[in-house]
C-alpha cells in the first residue's frame, strides 16, 4: 500500500533553500538546495519559517539536508538553542531531519548535537520530538 501523494506548496524560494507547506499534515518542509549555507542566509531561511508556524498552525518541521556537504557548528547551535526555543513556544513540537548519505557529515552532526545538548541541558529542544528519517515521505508519515 502506498502513502497518498500529497501536494507541496512552495511558500518561499531562497538562493540556498526552499520552504514548502504540506497542509494535510500541518508540516513545513525546509529543503536545502546547496552544499553550504552561510550563517546569515541560514538565519534568514529559518527566521522566515517563524512566520509560517502560526499562519498555518504548523506542528511539524521537516528539515531536508541531503544536499549539504559542509557542517557549520555555529549555525547548528543557533538553530538548536535560539530558533527551536522560539518555534517550540509557537507550537512546533515535532522535527524530522533527512541527512545526506555521508558518514563524516552524520558523525559531525552527532558530535555537534552532543556538545549543544551538554551545554544547554534546559533548552526547549529537549522537549521536542526530534528524529532522523530517510525521506520526506517517511517524515510526513512518521
Amino acid at each position: 500500500m502506498h502513502a497518498p501523494t500529497t501536494e507541496l506548496v512552495l511558500l518561499e524560494n531562497f538562493k540556498t533553500a526552499k520552504i514548502y507547506l504540506e497542509e494535510e499534515k500541518n508540516a513545513l518542509i525546509v529543503t536545502i538546495t546547496r552544499s553550504y549555507i552561510p550563517m546569515n542566509e541560514f538565519k534568514e531561511i529559518f527566521n522566515k519559517a517563524y512566520e509560517f508556524i502560526p499562519l498555518y498552525s504548523i506542528n511539524k518541521l521537516i528539515f531536508d539536508k541531503r544536499k549539504l556537504m559542509v557542517f557549520h557548528q555555529p549555525s547548528m547551535e543557533w538553530y538548536f538553542v535560539e530558533w527551536k526555543e522560539k518555534a517550540f513556544n509557537m507550537g512546533l513540537n515535532t522535527i524530522r531531519k533527512v541527512l545526506p548519505d555521508d558518514k563524516i557529515f552524520k558523525q559531525s552532526v552527532k558530535i555537534g548535537w552532543s556538545k549543544i545538548a551538554n551545554e544547554h541541558p534546559n533548552a526547549k529542544f529537549h522537549q521536542m520530538n526530534i528524529a532522523y528519517v530517510h525521506s520526506i515521505e517517511q517524515a510526513l508519515n512518521d
